[in-house]
């Protein structure tokens, strides 16, 4: 009989209970427990592995849902049993996902606290789940992260064990678990990257295989090769450890060579850029590399078909035909207002080179930065009529710098500045207007906050950060939206293998970052870098376009970023020598000097016109107010002045007596110079084809 109250105390102390009550209470609940965790294990039954779902490649569609780009993960799988798979391969695959699992019963509590606590003070990353666990979740269970499923799956591998063999979860592991490139099972992956069978993989073979188990998007081979090495070494210390590998053995085997990802028609040209990046997305939004590979999907891309062809058109047409050995070209287009990417160039072929030079290149943006100040200055009151410094050399708050070919215009109007390109005038305007309100503005139009060489000084409006040609798409498309901003996406629609859709974009997504007065001025602005400035060549398409040109120094990168009303672009050129490092991009399709209003600017051109072939032409919103031709004061101007039309001032002839050189370590915009200082100026002429742009002074 349970004495509680306690008939034997007085007080309060009677609602004390006795040690002996505590701890029968205790062994009352752990029986209670272990008998209902028993009768679940001996009640729940295992279904077959032949009653999970069929897995289904995930079809990866243009923007119109009908025609298809290529797919994701064409399931292979061809079971074997584990007398057919090397000692060594099943030792790395328990090195590298259970060391311990000849010893546990399902579940390893030491591994559970083992991974946490690495993973609580930096160790090597390690997850808590043993392999029968793991096969249990990938066999028989969904992928949710849900209580109800990790119960589930803990009573199912307690239960596995009682009625399988541990070498036959192994096995059956062996023959399911997911390893990348749609190979499901050590066979499979063995094929895929190594081209032989399980029976034949090297002990380095093996151990590879098994290091990717963890996160197979994470260590493919021709995208991660650091990190899969690194895992690799891992593997290897757990066979040491466990002594299936000699220390000998491990310090001797050398890193294996893997083929070519499979599936070579469908991933050629920018196919396998699209795909990538479709990838990515979809796995920093939740989903599980198993039900992209396996999961039966449909997802409808933002990419346009034409478009698409547009942008290869373009680099085709009006790229630069020779001297482009290790040049790489990226162009990225998204829709103003919603952030959708409608194209992408990544490159010339996606097996010849992985790297993205659309979405994961960088390179130094030049003078396209100045758009950020310009935004920010019109925000905080100052005109286009408000005049700067546009005077070479010039020192401001202790920077020393000056214009390209030392060209000096003494004062000029913010109009002037952007239609030209002035490095000095521009820096002088930061200086006032403050570095933090550009960078603010910039990340508010929707530059990442996390671009490398993001610096709170000066350096900043002459683009010393390296933006991905994408980050520059989307942030001029916040100009073409009138100050509604979007971050890009590839992602149009997701629909689940039942056919009911588990995802639809919002086309009125975007969140508006700056008022529409604001960003009227700026397109004006802008629109006269095209007009007239050192983009001409971007007029060659005959409608109304804003934009930028950009050229780092040294030229060793060159863009042009621009827009319609309908659609945003980047295209941003770099060049490297044999151990990957930057050099300029000079002499470039016979081009002694490449800028951004060079081969940019002309493909950027290309590219509009095939895009926005028989799409009806749209005009730019004008500013409110007045706008100056002309700086015409002497001091800045809060007010805008009475001339309609943008028509820069000529620069005036730069001095025949510079002094020194420029200590301002980041980019310099080229910008026009007189035809008397025997350059000939460019006519805005069509080009006829791959090498028709002329060497020019404008950037």
């Amino acid at each position: 009989m349970i004495n509680y109250p306690r008939s034997d105390k007085t007080g309060a102390a009677r609602l004390i209970p006795s040690w002996k009550l505590v701890l029968g209470s205790l062994l009352t609940l752990a029986v209670i427990g272990a008998g209902a965790f028993a009768a679940a294990v001996f009640l729940l039954p295992v279904p077959k592995p032949n009653d999970v779902a069929i897995a289904e490649t995930t079809k990866v569609m243009y923007d119109d849902g009908k025609k298809e780009i290529g797919r994701i993960g064409d399931v292979r799988r061809t079971s074997v049993t584990l007398d057919e798979v090397p000692e060594h391969v099943q030792y790395a695959v328990l090195a590298a996902e259970d060391r311990d699992f000849y010893d546990h019963g399902g579940f390893s509590v030491g591994a559970i606290f083992r991974a946490v606590w690495n993973n609580l003070t930096g160790g090597s990353t390690q997850g808590g789940s043993t392999i029968t666990q793991q096969y249990v979740k990938n066999a028989y269970l969904s992928q949710d992260q849900t209580w109800s499923r990790k119960v589930n799956e803990l009573v199912l591998s307690v239960k596995l064990e009682t009625i399988e063999s541990k070498d036959e979860i192994l096995e059956n592991y062996l023959n399911t678990i997911y390893f990348g490139r749609g190979a499901y099972g050590i066979e499979a992956a063995a094929e895929v990257f190594f081209g032989k069978s399980a029976s034949k993989l090297t002990m380095e073979e093996g151990a590879a295989l098994a290091a990717m188990i963890q996160a197979p998007a994470n260590y493919e081979p021709t995208l991660y090769k650091d990190a899969l090495v690194d895992r690799w070494y891992y593997v290897m210390d757990g066979m040491v450890e466990k002594g299936w590998l000699s220390q000998q053995e491990r310090q001797q085997a050398d890193f294996p060579k893997f083929k070519k990802p499979p599936n070579a028609n469908q991933l050629s040209g920018q196919n396998g850029y699209i795909i990538e990046a479709v990838k990515r997305e979809m796995l920093e939004e939740g989903w599980t590399e198993a039900e992209l590979s396996g999961g039966g999907l449909t997802i409808v891309t933002t990419i346009n078909r034409k478009s698409q062809k547009a942008a290869v058109a373009a680099v085709e047409a009006s790229g630069p035909e020779f001297e482009t050995k290790r040049l790489r070209i990226g162009l990225a287009a998204v829709r103003p207002g919603s952030g959708e990417i409608l194209a992408i160039y990544g490159g010339e072929d996606y097996l010849e080179n992985q790297l993205d030079n659309a979405l994961q290149a960088r390179a130094q943006g030049g003078s396209t930065f100045k758009a950020f100040t310009l935004a920010a200055a019109i925000e905080e009151g100052f005109g286009l009529d408000s005049i700067w410094n546009g005077s070479s050399p010039a020192t401001v708050d202790g920077y020393t710098l000056q214009n390209f070919g030392n060209a000096s215009y003494g004062s000029v109007s913010l109009l002037s500045a952007t239609t030209n390109s002035i490095n000095t005038a521009y820096v002088d305007a930061e200086s006032t207007v403050g570095v933090k309100e550009s960078i603010d503005a910039a990340e508010r139009l929707g530059l990442p906050q996390d671009t490398p060489g993001i610096e709170p000084n000066l350096t900043f409006v002459l683009g010393s950060s390296s933006p991905r040609a994408i980050d520059m798409a989307s942030s001029f498309s916040t100009f073409a939206a009138r100050g509604r901003a979007a971050d890009p996406t590839i992602l149009r629609e997701v629909i689940v293998d039942s056919g009911d859709v588990n995802y639809q974009i919002d086309p009125n997504r975007g969140k508006r970052v700056f008022d529409q007065d604001t960003m009227d001025t700026v397109n004006y602005a802008l629109q006269s870098v095209v007009n007239s400035g050192t983009g001409t060549r971007a007029s060659w398409t005959g409608r109304p376009a804003a934009g930028k040109t950009g050229t780092a120094d040294e030229s060793k990168s060159a863009w042009f970023v621009g827009y319609t009303p309908q659609i945003s672009a980047a295209v941003m050129m770099t060049k490297s020598n044999k151990k990957g490092e930057p050099v300029s991009l000079n002499g470039t399709g016979g081009v002694g000097n490449v800028t951004g209003g060079s081969f940019p600017a002309a493909i950027w051109a290309s590219f509009i016109n095939g895009a926005l072939e028989g799409e009806e032409m749209e005009s730019f919103v004008p500013p409110g107010g007045t706008i100056p031709t002309e700086g015409p004061s002497e001091s800045p101007s809060q007010s805008p002045s009475a001339e309609p039309e943008p028509s820069p001032s000529e620069p005036v002839i730069p001095s025949q007596s510079p002094s020194g050189q420029p200590t301002l370590p980041p980019t310099e915009e080229p910008v026009p110079t007189p035809n008397n200082g025997g350059v000939p100026e460019q006519e805005g002429v069509p080009p006829q084809g791959r090498n028709s742009v002329a060497p020019a002074p404008s950037g």
